[in-house]
C-alpha cells in the first residue's frame, strides 16, 4: 500500500516537475492579498482552481481564467499545490482540517498545501503532521509586503516545512515574491509573528512622527522626504508614508490582522515560542486595539495616526 502512495504521488505532486500548464494550482482566499497573488500564478500560466466563500468575489479572478469549486476538498481534488489565504487560524483549520470539506480531504497523496495565512506556528505544526499522515505536504508559507507586495509581485516570503518541497515550489513562488526557507514547519509562522512586531513598532514611529511634524508646524511631506534619506527611511515609510499624509486610511490589510498577528505574540504556551515579555508589543497591540474600540477596525495600518491623535486632541 505505501510503495503504492509513493508511486501516485511521483506522478501528481511532489517531486514531479512544477510547470506551468501541467501543475495544476488551487487558491483559497482571494481577497486584498490573495486575489492579487492568484492573478500573478494566473498570468504566470498556471491552471488555477478557487473557492470563496462568496462567488460573487471571485468574478474578476474568474474573468483572468480561473475556475470555481464549490468546497476546500473539491479545490484539493483538481489541483497538484493548493494555497490558502484566510482569516484566522479558526479559518485555516477549518479550510484545511475538517474532515469531508477541507483541503486534506481532497488532496491526493503527493499535494502539497501552501498557508500564506498569518497562523499559528502550532497549528502549522498540526497541519504538517496531518498532511505527512495523508502523504502530501504541507509549508507555512505567511508573506510580508502588504497590498503593494502582493500587486508588484515582490512579496517576502517566508517558509516553514521541508527544505526540498521548498526549493520545489520555487516557479510557483518566483511571480508572487522572494520565498526564504526559514526552518522546520511552524518556522515560517515564527518568522511572520516576529516580522509583525517590527512593523508594528514602525507603524507606530511612522504616526507618532508625523503627528509631531504637524503639530511642530513643519511641511510633513518634506520632512518624511528628508528623514527618508537617512537611518529613519525604511520599507514601512515607503508603503504607508504617502497614505498618512494625504489620511488615505482604506487601503491595505484591515487593522484588526495585526492585532491578531501581536496577541500570537503574547500567546504564553504556544509550543516552541517562549519569548512572551515582549513589552513593545504589547503596546502596539494595545495601540492598533484602540483603532479598533474607536469603530476603525477595518482601516489599514496607517491609520494609527488617527489614535496619536486623538490623545493628543488633535481633530482633523
Amino acid at each position: 500500500m505505501e510503495e503504492g502512495r509513493r508511486a501516485d504521488a511521483a506522478a501528481f505532486g511532489f517531486p514531479a516537475p512544477v510547470r506551468p500548464g501541467s501543475t495544476r494550482v488551487g487558491w483559497i482566499g482571494i481577497g486584498v492579498m490573495g486575489g492579487a497573488m492568484a492573478k500573478h500564478l494566473l498570468a504566470a500560466g498556471f491552471a488555477v482552481t478557487a473557492y470563496a466563500r462568496t462567488p460573487a468575489k471571485a468574478e474578476t479572478l474568474v474573468a483572468a481564467g480561473a475556475s470555481l469549486a464549490d468546497s476546500p476538498a473539491a479545490v484539493a481534488a483538481a489541483s497538484d499545490v493548493v494555497f490558502t489565504m484566510v482569516g484566522n487560524p479558526s479559518d485555516v483549520r477549518g479550510v484545511v482540517l475538517d474532515p469531508s470539506s477541507g483541503v486534506l480531504a481532497g488532496l491526493r497523496p503527493g499535494g502539497v498545501l501552501v498557508d500564506c495565512t498569518s497562523s499559528s506556528p502550532s497549528l502549522a505544526r498540526e497541519i504538517a503532521a496531518a498532511a505527512r499522515a495523508a502523504g502530501c505536504h504541507a509549508v507555512d508559507a505567511p508573506v510580508s509586503g502588504g497590498d503593494v507586495g502582493a500587486r508588484d509581485g515582490t512579496l517576502a516570503i517566508l517558509a516553514g516545512g521541508d527544505e526540498a518541497v521548498v526549493a520545489w515550489l520555487a516557479p510557483l513562488f518566483a511571480p508572487l515574491g522572494k520565498p526564504t526557507h526559514m526552518g522546520p514547519p511552524g518556522s515560517g509562522q515564527s518568522s511572520k509573528i516576529a516580522n509583525q512586531i517590527v512593523v508594528a513598532g514602525a507603524v507606530v514611529g511612522l504616526g507618532e512622527s508625523v503627528a509631531f511634524a504637524n503639530a511642530a508646524g513643519l511641511d510633513a511631506p518634506l520632512f518624511l522626504d528628508a528623514v527618508s534619506k537617512g537611518a529613519a527611511g525604511s520599507r514601512i515609510m515607503d508603503i504607508f508614508g504617502g497614505r498618512v499624509l494625504s489620511r488615505e486610511f482604506a487601503s491595505g490589510g484591515a487593522v484588526r490582522y495585526i492585532i491578531k498577528d501581536l496577541g500570537m505574540a503574547l500567546e504564553v504556551g504556544d509550543g516552541q515560542e517562549e519569548a512572551n515579555v515582549l513589552p513593545g508589543a504589547a503596546l502596539y497591540r494595545q495601540m492598533f486595539s484602540a483603532m479598533a474600540a474607536n469603530g476603525d477596525g477595518g482601516m489599514g495600518l496607517q491609520g494609527l495616526i488617527t489614535v496619536i491623535e486623538r490623545l493628543n486632541g488633535i481633530r482633523k
